[in-house]
């Protein structure tokens, strides 16, 4: 089979061989509702699923639902939140967050993008990833390593995220958009990281433009 050429031919075969090397790929973020996942991709800014999914427990113990979280005094929830870096920031989002879901949505998590890029912490990829993955709506969300690898690969040559996202939204069906990112999540976590990619392991490594075997 001849390798692909345009980067929509590129998008397609990535898809097909990381579907098979990542057949359950799941979102990392440990949560029960749309509202848990909410709160804690919030939180995952530049800090790891895996301290997130430390912290949450706590946090959804003391504040199960966003009217609770809604009336958290601000000290107590940030002590609940520190280890995840930025927590004054974060509790202050966490918080307006909560407050805006009850005030106009009933304390329901919204599907639409721009409902759910008007609440306090929310940009476009915290939006996908909750579209996504906890409302089965089309999301690509593009994170550090969906970028990467999204340059890499010569699918784009975008820097900004919302560009990234643009450009590859075409080539992806809107159902497995969420799919599509998750698994460029893992393979850049497990095979392509920023520093030292392990080509010689890499499944797309004989049509990868950025390939070094």
């Amino acid at each position: 089979m001849g390798q692909p050429r345009s980067p929509k031919g590129r998008a397609a075969e990535v898809h097909r061989r990381l579907q098979d090397e990542y057949p359950a790929a799941e979102c990392e973020l440990d949560h029960a509702n749309p509202f848990q996942l909410l709160a804690s991709t919030i939180l995952s800014a530049q800090c790891t699923d895996k301290r997130v999914n430390m912290v949450t427990p706590a946090l959804f113990a003391a504040y199960p639902t966003p009217e609770d979280l809604a009336g958290a005094v601000p000290h107590e929830l940030e002590e609940i939140v520190r280890s995840t870096g930025f927590y004054a920031n974060k509790a202050r989002s966490l918080l307006g967050m909560a407050q805006r879901l009850v005030e106009e949505y009933d304390s329901e998590v919204p599907g639409g993008m721009a409902d759910l890029t008007s609440l306090p912490g929310v940009g476009r990829k915290t939006a996908n990833v909750v579209r996504s993955v906890a409302l089965g709506l089309p999301g690509l969300p593009v994170d550090t390593h969906v970028g990467r690898l999204a340059r890499r690969l010569g699918l784009t040559t975008e820097t900004d995220p919302v560009k990234v996202e643009r450009e590859l939204n075409p080539m992806v069906s809107a159902a497995e958009r969420g799919r599509f990112s998750l698994r460029l999540i893992l393979h850049g976590r497990r095979v392509c990281p920023s520093r030292k990619p392990r080509c010689e392991e890499c499944v797309l490594n004989d049509f990868c433009p950025a390939s070094e075997v």
